[in-house]
């Protein structure tokens, strides 16, 4: 992140009690223009869509997890709905999107998302892709994990494009309900308990039952939405209370592993009993049945 990011950013957010250039002096495990590593057409793609305002950077921990593990991950920088973003060659754009007043704009945002997601689909495994590492991936094992809007946007991505054979829904309310015709493809819920049945948040119960294959609905303790993306652990790191009962570091281990968990299973078919009852390492994690109202 550059440092105007870092400002623009943690302006956005009303963060002034620390320097505006904090973010972009945080170092991670990645490395710039690493040459790609497998054999053709052997890896997994998960593609990574961030919350509303946020940028692909906020899904960083995950994305390490993912790429240590072999999956090729594709993270999105949806351009004018993010606080700021830096293009190659150093055009910076803001969030125009924060600027639109529509009654449906949640509807409308997952609708577009979608069709940033199957673009980069095209870009990535069509054949005229300009990253050096294409031929690894395979094309017929995709996935998509999105964070609030993001994951919203995951469902909607499923529906009208079918090369995302499973998608996870981190914290986001379902904008754009599924259809009664339903979504047959593995789906996995993961939020903070505002999303338990009969909660805060109805569209998960709402459309929980339109999906139609594997599926799975989790609830974690503590979690707030910040849980679920980089930003809980790096504001506790400098002194910024969101509100949660978690450790920064805590929050990102179990986000990695449940969402690495179904990657696994649906991109590699290894058995996850992780995702099949509740598990005495992560006693956070609740299992939700909605038929009773229940997580436990």
């Amino acid at each position: 992140m550059t440092p105007k990011e870092s400002e623009l950013i943690l302006e956005g957010k009303g963060v002034t009690s620390v320097p505006s250039e904090v973010l972009s002096r945080t170092r991670t495990n990645a490395f710039s223009d690493a040459p790609p590593a497998g054999g053709r057409r052997t890896l997994p793609l998960v593609v990574i869509s961030p919350g509303f305002t946020d940028p692909r950077s906020s899904l960083t921990a995950l994305a390490e997890e993912l790429a240590s593990r072999g999956y090729v991950v594709a993270g999105i920088d949806h351009t004018y709905e993010t606080f700021a973003t830096t293009f190659p060659g150093g055009r910076l754009t803001t969030c125009a999107a924060c600027e639109l007043e529509s009654d449906d704009f949640g509807k409308k945002a997952v609708e577009n998302r979608a069709v940033d997601v199957s673009f980069v689909l095209d870009e990535l495994t069509g054949p005229h892709s300009t990253w050096k590492g294409a031929s690894l991936i395979d094309p017929s094992r995709v996935a998509m994990v999105g964070a609030s809007l993001g994951g919203a946007s995951a469902a909607e991505t499923m529906l009208k494009d079918s090369r995302v054979r499973g998608g996870i829904n981190m914290d986001g309310f379902m904008f754009a309900p599924i259809p009664a015709s339903g979504l047959a493809r593995p789906f996995l819920f993961l939020g903070q308990t505002v999303h338990s049945p009969g909660g805060q948040d109805t569209t998960w119960d709402r459309d929980w039952a339109h999906l139609t294959g594997w599926k799975r609905w989790l609830v974690v303790a503590g979690a707030v939405y910040a849980s679920f993306t980089d930003y809980d652990l790096l504001a506790q790191q400098i002194g910024v209370n969101l509100g949660g009962d978690l450790s920064g570091p805590r929050a990102a281990e179990i986000t990695r592993r449940y969402v690495r968990a179904f990657l696994d299973l649906h991109l590699r078919g290894k058995a996850q009993p992780l995702l099949e009852k509740r598990s005495a390492r992560y006693p956070e994690v609740r299992f939700c049945a909605p038929e009773t109202k229940t997580c436990a």
